[in-house]
């Protein structure tokens, strides 16, 4: 069993800073009241805090028994059989995914499903897989 963590996704943690300061920035010029920004400020907290969670919580692990199971914080956690896998390969696709990191990689399985994740060592991950499927497809090193 061998267990991948997921890359940090700094992009998406930087955007929601600055996301979030700039209302707050906003709400301060515009004098609004005190209740107000302490409110706005707790609910940035509770957001952020919830995508700090997932980013480290978010982990792929290869099982012993040809099994790919993703855990994405309390939210998402789901098996892949491994030898349904088709291809691996980089993507930029932003759909939702148990990815927090804008760095993904995609796995196409079954029929017409893909899952987009984003480990640290993709490359590593990649093989890891392939190893255990030698029919999958590794678009990565091409």
């Amino acid at each position: 069993m061998k267990t991948y963590k997921s890359k940090f996704g700094y992009k998406i943690m930087v955007f929601l800073a600055l996301l979030f300061c700039s209302i707050i920035g906003f709400m301060v010029y515009k004098n609004e009241s005190l209740k107000a920004i302490i409110l706005a400020g707790g609910i940035f907290s509770l957001v952020y805090g919830l995508f700090l969670y997932l980013n480290f919580s978010t982990e792929y692990t290869l099982t012993n028994d040809g099994v790919l199971k993703v855990k994405c914080g309390f939210f998402y956690n789901k098996r892949f059989d491994i030898s349904k896998i088709k291809t691996i390969a980089k993507t930029n696709n932003l759909i939702s995914s148990p990815a927090p990191s804008l760095d993904r990689i995609e796995l196409t399985y079954g029929e017409f499903d893909l899952i987009i994740i984003s480990p640290k060592d993709k490359i590593g991950f990649a093989q890891e897989l392939t190893k255990v499927n030698p029919k999958i497809v590794n678009k990565l090193t091409e």
